[in-house]
Formats: C-alpha cells, structure tokens, sequence
C-alpha cells in the first residue's frame, strides 16, 4: 500500500561530533557573565567604584580575561540607572543561583540591596 523510504531522511540528525557543543555549565557561565557585564555598565555610568571593580572581578572569572569598559555616557536619569541595575542584578542573581555560584549570588544580591536602597532614599528625599 505505501511506498518504502529510499533515501535518506532530510530530518535526520547530522554527525553530533562536527559540530562543538557547550554544556549546561557553560551555557551559564555564558549567561552570567553577560548580566554581570551589562551591570558593569549601568555601575560604571553611575559612578560606583568600587561595585564596578568587584563586578568586573567576576567577569573576569567567568570569561577569562577582563570585560571591555567603555565611558560612553548616556546621561540617563539615575532613577532609571537604578531600576536598571536592579533588573540586571536580579537576572545575574538567578542564573548564578543556577548554577550554584555562590560569589556571584552574593555579589548581585548585594547590588540588589544597594540598588534598592538608593532608589528608596531618592523617593524620601523628594517627598514632601
């Protein structure tokens, strides 16, 4: 009734060892350090030091070499600065939780925090 296959399924896999492979951890590592320095970029606009440098330590861990920094400013409100950092050190927070790196975890819980608190200050100072 049906006419066998006689050629070679276009759906088929190719040959997994030509192509490289990442593995899970890497895929993280990948991950995280792009968070971390997408948050180095938001510290450095903001004039942070001292964060900066410590995030730019973990970078550096988990790529290999030290993270390009540029001093491009945007002139962002620092409110907006903030919110943005927050949002980036909770995304490092999750992938590095992931993937259980504690020194990252602790590092953007940290900048979570601070973060934070600086945008809680900014609205009681402009309260009336």
């Amino acid at each position: 009734m049906y006419e066998p296959i006689r050629a070679k399924s276009v759906h088929s896999m190719a040959d997994q060892a030509q192509y490289p492979h990442r593995s899970r951890e890497e895929e993280l590592d990948i991950q995280l350090a792009g968070h971390l320095a997408a948050l180095l970029a938001v510290t450095d606009e903001l004039g942070l030091e001292a964060p900066a440098e410590a995030i730019a330590a973990q970078v550096s861990r988990l790529r290999g070499a030290p993270p390009a920094r540029h001093a491009a400013l945007t002139h962002a409100d620092a409110d907006a600065l903030h919110r943005r950092a927050l949002a980036l050190a909770g995304r490092a927070l999750v992938v590095a939780a992931s993937r259980a790196d504690t020194a990252a975890a602790i590092l953007s819980a940290e900048r979570m925090d601070a973060h934070t608190a600086a945008m809680k200050s900014r609205d009681l100072v402009g309260a009336p």
